[in-house]
């Protein structure tokens, strides 16, 4: 046996691009994509992938080059997850709740060739343009108009033409470009972590191959499920979901913005059948007046923030058969998850929804994962009280952070991918999450960094020192919280609604702080170092922010 080694005719390399093609043949005539008035087939969205990689290669873009999506969850944004890399080039797509300025920073720090713009991100996008440096060079613009729209005529320079005119444009006969290794990058996708610039997550083909089939086998997919995006694909391209619909024959049901109407409408409208979201979404459908029972069940997955207890009681009484994971930008998609075992349907309600609240065991496509002591590495007792750091290692794990090698050796040492997040192990192996990365705050299911708020923060000519934690928030999970201290001698002080307008004139929506408390001091170690625990259990003790819906 020795001497059977791999050959082409068995070491093909993995990818998720080959589920549309086996789609457009298996699925051909089965809805693909709905939205709005449009529904498209499985067939018409595997030709009209292969028609906008053409025109992408027709642009110069190669092999490796990176091309970017500003977008909500509409067609063009599914499309070109499989269309960018049909292309041989590399998908990264961009938060929607960003700024210019750090639009303009992902943008020059991942040297995108080719930005794809939803029309109602133009002027963010074209303002993020502006900030490069005259010598720098620019992304071309694609402009991808509404539902019905053929296309925007501009006449700025920037822009290069209209997603429907590439269509039109396009070779159907494509020959789409494979990887020439498994280990070839595929997606870059940006985490702001703990610090204030974003870091750049490259994912292989190969890592997004093991992910997407592991979240469909873990979640018990069927074939041809009804999907509902209420999750951003700009989020870990939709925790592998995107490509996973595909392999499964599903029905895209695409949304630009959404509400817990709009959601109950498409369920009933479409008959969905599965829908992700962090726990923000579970938290706005059961705020709604009239809490109606479904008529079937919908299966939800969360993940994003540790679910509380109490909401995911009260999703489920609604005919939600609710799924808890975890993971990060790092893994791709969901990897540990709380896998229900049969005895616990005896429980009572509140007891399954606490158990059910735990993050869980390994998927089955991962390799190993533990809670470790930071200091001796070795695995912390099963108790369910000792803590550790989370770690990782399977396939699907990033390649590394893009052009950050000190970061990337720092999450990625003694075979493990050290995660920053604090767990503990109970005795029958489920993990649970028991706090955050220190300085990560998850609102609504995205990362925000608090180092980059409390920048802003400390340009206010009046704050002397600035910490910024979690506070609980009922609608979005966490939001942002800033203890201040001032500056001696100040003729007039800023009072907290002052501070947030400063905060909001620099800062995306989702960043300000929602709370502001002024102290004459704020908590320090011996060393001088802000003692950022002491306020989080300040925060969490102030109760849950009622903020509205942004």
């Amino acid at each position: 046996m020795d001497q059977l080694k791999p050959s082409p005719p068995n070491s093909s390399p993995l990818t998720p691009l080959g589920f549309l093609e086996r789609a457009g043949t298996v699925y051909a005539d089965c809805p693909s994509i709905i939205y709005n008035s449009t529904t498209y087939t499985w067939a018409e969205t595997y030709l009209r992938c292969l028609k906008v990689a053409s025109s992408i290669s027709s642009l110069g873009i190669r092999r490796g080059d990176v091309v970017s999506v500003v977008a909500p969850n509409i067609p063009a944004m599914y499309e070109l997850h499989f269309a960018i890399p049909m292309a041989g080039a590399v998908l990264n797509t961009v938060n929607l709740r960003l700024d210019s300025r750090t639009i303009s920073v992902v943008l020059r720090h991942a040297q995108s060739k080719l930005v794809f713009v939803d029309y109602q991100s133009e002027s963010v996008v074209l303002e993020a343009l502006s900030l490069f440096p005259t010598n720098s060079g620019r992304p071309l613009i694609v402009l991808i108009a509404d539902d019905g729209e053929s296309g925007i005529p501009s006449s700025k320079s920037d822009i290069c033409g209209n997603y429907e005119e590439m269509i039109l444009n396009g070779d159907p006969n494509f020959d789409w470009v494979r990887p020439e290794s498994e280990f070839d990058p595929l997606t870059l996708n940006y985490t702001s972590g703990t610090t204030s610039s974003p870091k750049g997550v490259v994912h292989s083909h190969r890592g997004t191959f093991i992910v997407t089939f592991d979240s469909l086998i873990e979640w018990s997919v069927p074939k041809e499920p009804v999907y509902l995006w209420t999750l951003p694909m700009f989020h870990a391209n939709g925790w592998s979901y995107t490509w996973g619909m595909a392999a499964s024959g599903g029905t895209n049901v695409c949304l630009r913005k959404f509400d817990a109407a709009a959601i109950y409408a498409a369920i009933r409208k479409y008959k969905v059948t599965h829908m992700c979201g962090a726990p923000v979404v579970l938290n706005m459908l059961t705020n709604v007046p009239d809490g109606k029972p479904l008529e079937r069940p919908v299966y939800i997955m969360t993940a994003g923030a540790p679910p509380p207890a109490a909401v995911l009681l009260r999703t489920e009484s609604l005919g939600f058969v609710v799924n808890h994971g975890y993971g990060l930008t790092e893994t791709g998609g969901l990897v540990v998850c709380c896998a229900w075992k049969e005895k616990w349907n005896k429980f009572p309600a509140a007891e399954k929804a606490r158990i059910k609240a735990r993050q869980g065991v390994r998927t089955p496509g991962m390799a190993e994962v533990d809670v470790i002591d930071p200091e001796s590495g070795k695995s912390v007792k099963r108790d369910g009280k000792t803590l550790g750091e989370i770690v990782l290692r399977g396939g699907c794990i990033m390649l590394g952070y893009l052009k950050d090698p000190e970061a990337t050796a720092k999450a990625m040492k003694n075979g493990w991918f050290y995660t920053g997040d604090v767990g503990v192990m109970h005795p029958d192996g489920y993990l649970e999450i028991k706090d955050r990365s220190k300085d990560v705050i998850i609102s609504g299911g995205e990362n925000l960094s608090s180092v980059e708020v409390e920048s802003v923060l400390y340009t206010h000519p009046a704050v002397n020192e600035a910490a910024v934690v979690a506070r609980p928030d009922e609608f979005w999970g966490e939001s942002p919280c800033a203890f201040l201290s001032l500056k001696e001698g100040l003729k007039e002080k800023p009072t907290e609604k002052e501070v947030m307008a400063f905060c909001r004139s620099k800062l995306p929506h989702y960043m300000v702080p929602k709370t502001v408390v002024i102290k004459e001091e704020l908590p320090k170690t011996s060393t001088g170092k802000i003692q950022k625990f002491v306020l989080r259990e300040m925060a969490k003790a102030m109760g849950s922010t009622r903020t509205s819906r942004m």
